[in-house]
């Protein structure tokens, strides 16, 4: 070690004054005078390429967003209804569903005429 009077060999190190912005300026201009095109391009897209991956997660997260409230009818039947009742309110529905099914598939057929699609 180095001798010493006191726990602190080394005196007080002065800091660095603070550079000015037109010193910074200076430099900037200094270093960007021995960069190539080539040098300017790829540091261009060294911080294009990041920002574009995280606008694309900003992006992303705002559209997997969680439907709104939905409203849900449930039919609600007597406990004492008979099978017969039951049978007859499957009946109605299945007809129903059947004619839906015949309405969609007239639907498409004429969209398949109007488009020259043979069945």
């Amino acid at each position: 070690m180095a001798p010493g009077s006191g726990p602190h060999y080394l005196g007080a190190m002065p800091l660095p004054r603070p550079a000015s912005p037109r010193a910074l300026m200076q430099d900037l201009r200094a270093f960007a005078a021995q960069r190539t095109r080539h040098q300017w391009i790829a540091a261009f897209f060294a911080m294009v390429m990041p920002v574009a991956i995280l606008g694309l997660f900003v992006v992303d997260g705002r559209t997997n967003i969680l439907p709104g409230e939905q409203v849900i009818f449930v039919e609600s039947w007597s406990a004492a209804r008979t099978d017969e009742e039951i049978r007859r309110a499957q009946q109605i529905r299945q007809r129903e569903r059947e004619r839906a099914q015949a309405e969609r598939q007239e639907e498409w057929k004429q969209l398949g005429n109007r488009l020259g699609i043979d069945p």
